[in-house]
Order: structure tokens, then C-alpha cells, then sequence
């Protein structure tokens, strides 16, 4: 579950590519602690009722949720499905927190885990082998079911990191360069703007959309070093560019994108993260994913449909001559977007897109 962010929008969707839109956080928002959210900020996550749904023939078990965030999506699976429990990961402590208050009530059903998405395969053979206390039990059906049945991946920035400044995510708010999605990561945005080559500042601000201007801001934020703050950072990016070129929002979105993928690796952990969770997946165990933008959305479709055709590179419409072995199934052809009732209380539904697959084999009750 991600918190909307106050005012417009500021990339609270996408942790790896640019949002290139705005908007304003729905009006029932109301101040908590200096963090405005929802009056309850526990609220409803993004297509959580198709992701109840989906998950609703899998064998008892549990649902890896390699996004668990503050625990928004694991709470209705939990609710809706006494035969599962979740395994829920994050790399950020602060949601880890807010996610084990939230879910505290299922119990033994539940364990939270601090790790990224590189870590995945390993915290699940490790959780295993370690039994009671470490691997969630599956609830009335089998308390002793080690399946995975289920892998659950919403991609997304949360507002506990944007609208924080003294994480160092925002160019709305002024303060040190950050951004780690993880506060304990050695390095952070002031580490990647003040000591990296211009020529590879500029690859990744060119991979989040800034085409032919990615050198030209590369070079005037390396002339501009040191560079300590995202105010700072804000202003250099925005003198960069030419008025004529500047797009609809703040310039220097697509830069802060940029530098916060190379801080977190964003990325590379997802083309790890998937790939692990199709590799534990039990027989009749479903794997799915909510992107926000096309970048995302892509790798996710790559990594699934190389699963569905099992890497195969025979011509289209022919035999299969290679020996590949196909393993997953689509849930449903291409993506599945938010439900309009749902993109009318909620704008961050509108770019959400939802894949899904599935492991074939026998599936045993769940429990329901």
C-alpha cells in the first residue's frame, strides 16, 4: 500500500520511471505527525480487489509479498483467505513498522522480513528451513504448509519516503540528498551526484526520458558540485534546461528519478526479484505485479512471457524445436488497468497495470 503524497504528485507511483503527470491527493486528507495522509492511513491499496480475486484459487500456503510496504494488500489477502499466510519483505524499516502494527492481529500467519528484492530466494530458504516462528503458518487449513503459493509485487515509491524531507526524496522539499530507500544503505543521492562520471549521470538521466538534454544536465550538475542539498540539485537541473524545452511539472523530475534508481538500484533488483519469485512458486501458485509507467511495466512483461514460453526462440507458429520448457501460463493476455470507480476515488489507479501468471498443477484447498 502506498500513501498518496500531498499537493501534486510527485512520482509517488513509480520506483523506477518517470510519472510525466499531476495531480492532487484525493480530499479527504487530513494532518498526522506532519505527515498528511488519508484520515485513515491505512487505506484501501491500489486494485486490492483484484489481487484478492486472483489469488483466490491458489493452493494453501503463502504469498510472498515482495512489496509489503505498510502492509495494505497482505492485510485483505489475510482477511479474505484463512488458508494463507504471508511472508512480507521490504528494504525500508520505517514501512516494516508501520506494516507489523497493521498486521499483528493474524498473528502467526504473518512475518516480516528487511531485505530487497536481490535477497528474495534467500530469505524464503532461510525462513523455511527455520520452521515456526520464522515461516508464517497457513491459518485453519495446514499450519505446516511450506508452499509458496503466491508472490505479490506493487511497485511503487511510498509517500513514507516522499513526503518525509528528510529522507531526501523530494524536489518540493528542501533537504539533504538522500534517497535511499533504505536509510542503512551506505550510499545515498549526494554520494551518486557529487562522485560519479558525467558520462554516467547522463545515461541515467537519458534512461528516465530526458533524451538529448541528459549531457547537457549531467554536465551542469557536475560544474555545480558539491551539491548537498535537493533544493540545490532542483535549481541546477531546472537552469539546464531551456524554457522552450521544459515539459508540463517541475524539470527536474525525471533527473530526481534518475539519480534515485542508481541509488537504490532499482532496476537491477527487480529483473533479480521476479525471476526468484517464479523459481519458488508451488504447483498452482500465482505470481503477480502492479507497474506504474511503461518502463516498469515492460520488464515485467518480458520477465513473465519469458516464463510463459520458457525462453523458447523457435519462429512464431511453428513447433517448438529448442527443448524449451514452459513452466508458466498467463492468468489473462497483456495487462489489466484499475476499475473506473476505483480510478475516479483514486488517481494513482490510473497508470496502474497489473500482469499475472501462473505455475499450472494441482491445487488443493486453500481454505476460504
Amino acid at each position: 500500500m502506498r500513501s498518496p503524497s500531498t499537493g501534486t504528485v510527485e512520482d509517488s507511483s513509480s520506483a523506477l520511471f518517470p510519472v510525466g503527470r499531476q495531480g492532487k491527493s484525493p480530499d479527504s486528507t487530513s494532518p498526522v505527525g506532519g505527515l498528511r495522509m488519508d484520515r485513515d492511513p491505512l487505506h484501501e491499496p491500489v486494485m486490492v480487489a483484484e489481487v484478492v480475486e486472483l489469488f483466490a484459487p491458489v493452493p494453501a500456503g503463502v504469498i510472498l509479498d515482495a512489496t509489503v510496504g505498510t502492509g495494505g494488500h497482505a492485510a485483505a489477502v489475510l482477511a479474505e483467505y484463512p488458508g494463507l499466510g504471508v511472508l512480507g519483505i521490504d528494504r525500508d524499516p520505517e514501512a516494516l513498522r508501520v506494516a507489523a502494527e497493521r498486521l499483528a492481529p493474524f498473528g502467526s500467519r504473518v512475518v516480516l522480513k528487511h531485505a530487497r528484492f536481490a535477497d528474495l530466494r534467500t530469505v524464503v530458504d532461510e525462513a523455511r528451513a527455520a520452521g515456526r516462528g520464522h515461516w508464517p503458518s497457513t491459518g485453519e487449513a495446514d499450519a505446516s504448509r511450506q508452499e509458496v503459493s503466491g508472490a505479490l509485487f506493487d511497485l511503487g515509491v511510498s509517500s513514507l519516503q516522499l513526503d518525509r524531507a528528510e529522507r531526501g526524496f523530494s524536489y518540493r522539499l528542501d533537504a539533504p540528498l538522500d534517497m535511499r530507500m533504505d536509510p542503512g544503505a551506505p550510499l545515498g543521492a549526494a554520494d551518486v551526484v557529487n562522485r560519479s562520471d558525467e558520462a554516467d549521470l547522463a545515461a541515467w538521466i537519458r534512461a528516465s526520458g530526458e533524451g538529448r538534454l541528459a549531457r547537457r544536465i549531467a554536465r551542469a550538475v557536475v560544474a555545480a558540485r558539491p551539491i548537498e542539498t535537493t533544493g540545490r540539485l532542483a535549481e541546477v537541473v531546472a537552469a539546464a534546461i531551456p524554457a522552450a524545452a521544459r515539459r508540463r511539472g517541475n524539470p527536474a523530475a525525471r533527473t530526481f528519478q534518475a539519480i534515485r534508481i542508481a541509488v537504490n538500484d532499482e532496476a537491477e533488483e527487480l529483473a533479480t526479484g521476479l525471476p526468484a519469485a517464479l523459481g519458488v512458486l508451488a504447483p498452482g501458485g500465482r505470481c503477480l505485479a502492479i507497474a506504474y509507467h511503461s518502463g516498469e511495466g515492460g520488464l515485467v512483461k518480458d520477465t513473465f512471457a519469458r516464463a510463459v514460453s520458457g525462453g523458447c526462440v523457435c519462429p512464431p507458429g511453428l513447433p517448438c524445436g529448442c527443448g524449451a520448457v514452459c513452466e508458466f501460463r498467463w492468468i489473462f493476455r497483456g495487462s489489466r488497468g484499475a476499475s473506473p470507480a476505483e480510478v475516479a476515488r483514486n488517481v494513482r489507479a490510473s497508470s496502474a497495470r497489473l500482469w499475472a501468471v501462473e505455475r499450472p498443477g494441482d491445487r488443493g484447498a486453500q481454505g476460504t
